[in-house]
């Protein structure tokens, strides 16, 4: 019921798509100040509480043999009480930053997950897109947990025929269409946190 509460809210409160040539999308849209500092570490401690596994590739567990394509740890961030709050957000977050594409958005592909990045692991994610199983995920967001002076490396960067590097600013949210090529960049220093999520709807017309 939780979840259902967040998803209808993209149904009846979510812009329309129109007819637009895509180069003429931004490559991606940011927010800043969504999450107060304490907020932040709200979350943040709740999601370290979370178990943590090595993460997979394209949906599947195919042990070290991709580690130069993605090496990251990841827990989902199920829906409870305890943690509706962020949900309710999220989904604020997602129809604001949707106003440029405006694409035509029902609900979350599946809970969103936090990924942790560590540089001993050489933690990153090479080129891809976000690619999902019916309907297609359409827009992707990026939740920036991590303060930039924690750790080095570990870029957001977005290849549109141009390299471009989204802000590392702390509580910063990056949405961009989930078919834009994208990487996080090889951890160095520190560790890296950050929580992403997928947003569906009918295909692309």
């Amino acid at each position: 019921k939780l979840v259902a509460t967040a998803y209808q809210r993209f149904a009846l409160f979510g812009l329309r798509s129109r007819t637009r040539a895509m180069s003429a999308l931004p490559i991606f849209n940011q927010g800043l100040g969504a999450f107060t500092e304490a907020e932040l570490d709200k979350l943040e401690r709740y999601c370290d509480a979370l178990p943590l596994s090595k993460a997979s590739l394209a949906g599947l567990d195919v042990g070290d043999q991709y580690n130069h394509v993605r090496r990251t740890r990841v827990s989902t961030i199920a829906q409870t009480a305890e943690i509706a709050w962020f949900y309710e957000r999220l989904v604020a977050i997602c129809r604001r930053l949707n106003r440029d594409y405006r694409f035509d958005l029902t609900d979350f592909s599946e809970p969103p997950q936090y990924l942790v990045y560590h540089h001993s692991e050489n933690g990153h994610f090479d080129w891809h897109v976000d690619h999902g199983v019916q309907p297609p995920r359409k827009l992707s967001l990026t939740l920036q947990l991590s303060d930039p002076s924690r750790y080095e490396g570990g870029a957001l960067e977005f290849n549109g025929g141009n390299i471009v590097c989204a802000p590392k600013n702390r509580g910063a949210a990056i949405a961009f269409p989930s078919y834009t090529v994208h990487r996080v960049t090889p951890v160095t220093a520190g560790i890296r946190k950050a929580i992403v999520a997928w947003i569906t709807g009918p295909d692309f017309r």
